[in-house]
């Protein structure tokens, strides 16, 4: 039985959801220009998933919260295609399960959603989550897809949901 839980997200989880982005994404050398660190959302997840077709979840651990991930359709793309949005765990989240889990609660979101695909956007470097997300059966794309603005990601992949 893990110790942690993923819940959806709650307005109260806000400011720690958006902590957890500004903390991880440096840590990849993802600070930049054109990186989802600068993203409006950012500073109001549980909104930006309020909407149609989307889902933010968040990984919860003694009572804090230590992890997010979520999906969307893709901005700029097919109706049939969502996005694997701003998945990202603090260290206390990383080896004990939690972004198995995270990615099951997502896609399990996106077959409910009758998304027939799933996209994400990534960087070298972001070892352990490319692995992550090959376990779960994406394989790589060459170049981008729709329009997310996240210009300086250089690592792409698709699941045939």
């Amino acid at each position: 039985m893990p110790n942690f839980l993923i819940r959806p997200i709650e307005p109260r989880d806000n400011a720690a959801v958006a902590a957890i982005i500004r903390t991880v994404m440096p840590e990849f050398g993802a600070d930049g220009p054109g990186f989802a660190i600068h993203d409006a959302e950012v500073d109001d997840m549980h909104a930006s998933y309020a909407r149609a077709r989307s889902a933010y979840f968040v990984v919860e651990r003694d009572g804090a919260v230590i992890g997010g991930g979520g999906i969307a359709p893709l901005d700029g793309g097919d109706a049939d295609v969502c996005e694997l949005r701003k998945m990202y765990f603090l260290p206390a989240a990383r080896g004990i399960g939690a972004g198995t889990s995270m990615m099951q609660r997502c896609l399990d979101a996106a077959r409910r959603f009758d998304f027939k695909r799933c996209y994400l956007e990534t960087l070298t470097g972001m070892d352990a989550a490319q692995a992550l997300y090959r376990k779960h059966g994406f394989t790589t794309l060459a170049a981008p897809m729709g329009g997310t603005g996240h210009f300086s990601c250089d690592r792409f992949y698709i699941l045939e949901l």
